[in-house]
């Protein structure tokens, strides 16, 4: 009987903690502490991001990653607030990070100045990663994290692109590219523009000249 009461009591007990899990605030809970302690799931997601960039030597990669790792666990988070309606919940979270977007903008720009400076062997990718390092400021970030409850489970919905910046402490990065982009396309429009005037004004020329030449026939 004794052991019987015992399995109940130890039933109602993990039923408890069960229960105490899952709700909206601890799987946000969840969702940040494994950042902070490098959870096999963060970690595998930063590997493809890393993979994904072929400028990088396997040596950078593994510096971007420790970086990183180093990253994460030094942030901090606080749960502000929780809102739940039916089975759709809001939780309202503060994380400070360190902020490296104007080293990361920084060192963008530098390339674009100083392209002849970066080849195989001082590549830009130590260049930035060195930047990056000198950072010491943090910032701190307001998060609102969705979550949906399915089967009786609290499911945190897709976090946002931005949200993600912020969590990597690059929000605010600007992308280089574009900016090259929108740099080629203003210098091809004042090409065209300052070609079409060319064109516009040889063909007046050659009209007035035309015009002169028809006027000397007729007297």
């Amino acid at each position: 009987m004794k052991k019987f009461i015992c399995l109940i009591i130890s039933l109602v007990i993990l039923t408890g903690c069960g229960n105490m899990n899952n709700t909206p605030t601890k799987k946000v809970e969840a969702f940040l502490n494994k950042y902070q302690t490098n959870d096999s799931d963060v970690m595998a997601d930063l590997d493809d991001v890393l993979l994904f960039d072929a400028d990088l030597t396997d040596d950078e990669r593994n510096d971007y990653r420790e970086f990183m790792k180093k990253h994460y666990q030094d942030m901090t988070y606080k749960i502000k607030d929780e809102t739940i309606d039916g089975d759709s919940a809001t939780v309202t979270a503060e994380i400070t990070v360190r902020n490296y977007t104007d080293a990361v903008n920084n060192a963008n720009n530098y390339r674009l100045e100083n392209a002849s400076e970066f080849n195989d062997e001082n590549t830009f990718a130590s260049y930035r990663l060195g930047e990056i390092k000198k950072v010491t400021d943090t910032e701190t970030y307001t998060l609102t994290f969705y979550l949906t409850k399915l089967d009786e489970q609290w499911t945190i919905n897709p976090i946002s692109s931005d949200d993600e910046s912020k969590l990597n402490g690059l929000y605010g990065v600007t992308d280089v590219n574009s900016s090259a982009i929108d740099s080629t396309d203003t210098t091809q429009n004042t090409n065209d523009n300052q070609s079409t005037n060319d064109n516009q004004n040889t063909s007046d020329a050659t009209t007035d000249n035309n015009q002169n030449a028809t006027n000397d026939m007729n007297e």
